[in-house]
């Protein structure tokens, strides 16, 4: 089976043909994260099936064609950091995941402002690390807003810190929404919270009645579980790897654990990280690629 076939770049698009919003959805931006890919396969599969009304149009997009395909985070360069104004103003394409930044953009101009009456935004991503399911918000608009209406946890910050994400571009072209981590790469679960947040998207954004479908999804149910413990956290530090280092994070951390001060979290270059606060390890490295070794957050 071909690349395209297996992995087509819109893979769905809905409509009732009815004024409204667009729901614009990611996955796959990165290789080695396919779950949110597969979660919008069986979402659309339903809404192809069963047709049920909504306001507006969703369409699901994969990312990196080929590193999905190798199961690798990127080929030539990280597909979620070339989202710059720079390399956007530059039209170059000389890298593989500059061609597929603007082969995606090249979808999102097919949907624009003026045919609808809101643009919104869900990135799907997953992570090296075991972790609860959380949303990564970008502080600008009504991003914070929109996404305190999903129930998972909340990081505000990391598209600040961490420059050229798919979020940071699609904000500050005006469309509205953030991230969302579903869980650890290789997690069961991980399909399932994406198929959930997406169906919780398609209530919130589209107007679509969920009891109307022959069975309300179990993985919104799932999801809208986690309200009852909704946390906001802001980054405090970002630890970064350049190209080159060698680095080791010490075995079993999980996203939102607790640190202690004094606490050894890394080795850097032949020298040991200890924890400098009192907070929550995020996003602890445990995978070959990337150049965030871990960032320390704090519940707001």
């Amino acid at each position: 089976m071909s690349l395209e076939k297996k992995y087509p770049r819109i893979l769905g698009q809905y409509t009732s043909n009815k004024a409204g919003p667009l729901l614009f959805i990611t996955g796959g931006v990165h290789g080695n994260e396919p779950s949110g890919v597969q979660a919008l396969q069986k979402v659309f599969a339903q809404l192809k099936k069963e047709q049920p009304e909504i306001k507006g149009t969703v369409v699901g997009v994969s990312g990196n064609h080929k590193a999905l395909q190798e199961n690798v985070r990127y080929i030539d360069e990280d597909l979620n950091r070339t989202w710059t104004e720079k390399n956007i103003a530059s039209k170059k394409q000389d890298s593989h995941e500059k061609k597929e930044m603007f082969s995606i953009i090249e979808v999102l101009e097919q949907f624009p402002k003026t045919d609808f009456e809101k643009r919104y935004f869900l990135d799907c991503h997953t992570t090296s690390s075991a972790s609860k399911p959380y949303i990564s918000v970008q502080e600008v608009q009504d991003n914070d807003a929109w996404a305190h209406r999903f129930p998972p946890y909340i990081i505000r910050g990391f598209s600040d810190i961490v420059y050229g994400c798919i979020d940071h571009y699609l904000s500050r072209i005006g469309v509205t929404g953030f991230v969302f981590e579903g869980g650890q790469h290789t997690s069961p679960d991980a399909v399932k919270h994406h198929e959930g947040m997406i169906w919780l998207a398609l209530s919130k954004a589209c107007d679509l009645d969920l009891n109307t479908l022959e069975k309300y999804p179990e993985a919104a149910t799932y999801m809208e579980a986690m309200r009852a413990e909704q946390k906001t956290f802001e980054i405090e530090y970002r630890h970064e790897i350049k190209d080159g280092d060698s680095f080791k994070m010490e075995p079993g951390y999980e996203n939102f654990q607790p640190i202690k001060k004094g606490e050894l979290l890394a080795t850097h270059n032949g020298s040991e990280v200890r924890s400098e606060w009192d907070a929550f390890i995020f996003m602890p490295l445990y995978q070959d690629q990337g150049n965030d070794g871990f960032f320390v957050v704090r519940e707001v």
